[in-house]
Parts: structure tokens; sequence; C-alpha cells
């Protein structure tokens, strides 16, 4: 298991400005991809607050199950942006190399993984 996540980590990692100072479609891709996680995980992290006080303050059950739903919601749009890359940029780096298996399993782990 601890090479499986080398592998990947090595797949991902070429699209940081950091890993890759040659430049190139990928890292600005990735940058723009960044920000946009960033972004939204700030907001998530202001929900998870919010809900910490609700709780604090015996907000009504409603009032706070409304806002886990948000914060649900908000997880799962950060991880469709992290598949989107993954799939569009590691996966398709690995057939284009000629790793087709390796690219098979990756697809397969992104499909058991969404279908939880």
């Amino acid at each position: 298991m601890k090479n499986a996540k080398k592998e990947i980590k090595d797949c991902c990692e070429g699209h940081s400005v950091k890993n890759n100072a040659g430049g190139g479609a990928g890292v600005k891709i990735m940058d723009e991809k960044k920000e946009k996680i960033l972004r939204r995980l700030k907001l998530i992290e202001g929900q998870i607050r919010g809900l910490h006080q609700m709780i604090e303050k015996d907000t009504y059950c409603i009032d706070v199950i409304t806002q886990t739903s948000a914060v649900k919601q908000g997880l799962s749009n950060v991880e469709d942006l992290l598949l989107e890359h993954h799939l569009g940029h590691c996966v398709l780096k690995q057939v284009a190399q000629g790793q087709t298996e390796k690219a098979k399993a990756e697809i397969l782990k992104v499909y058991k993984l969404k279908r939880k």
C-alpha cells in the first residue's frame, strides 16, 4: 500500500510549481484548480465553525441538519475537482506512457470511491 501512495504522489506532484520549474500547461491548470479548492475549503471551514456555534447555542435541529448538508455538498464539490484533475491529467499521462493497467486500476479506484 505504501508503494501505491508513492505512485499517486509522483503522478500528481509534477503539477505543482515547486516540482515543475520548467513551467507548462499542467502547472497553470493545477494552480487554478488549487486556488478553487483552497477557496472552497475555506468556505467549508467557516461552515464547520458555524455548525459548532449552532450546537453550542442549541439551534433547532433542522437548521443544523441543513447546514451539515451544505458542508457535505461542499466537500463533494472539492472531491469532484480533485478527481477531475486526477483523471484528466494523471491517468491520461499513464495511458500516454503505455501504463494502461495502472491507469485502469486508478479509474477503478475512483469509481469505487465515488460509489461510497
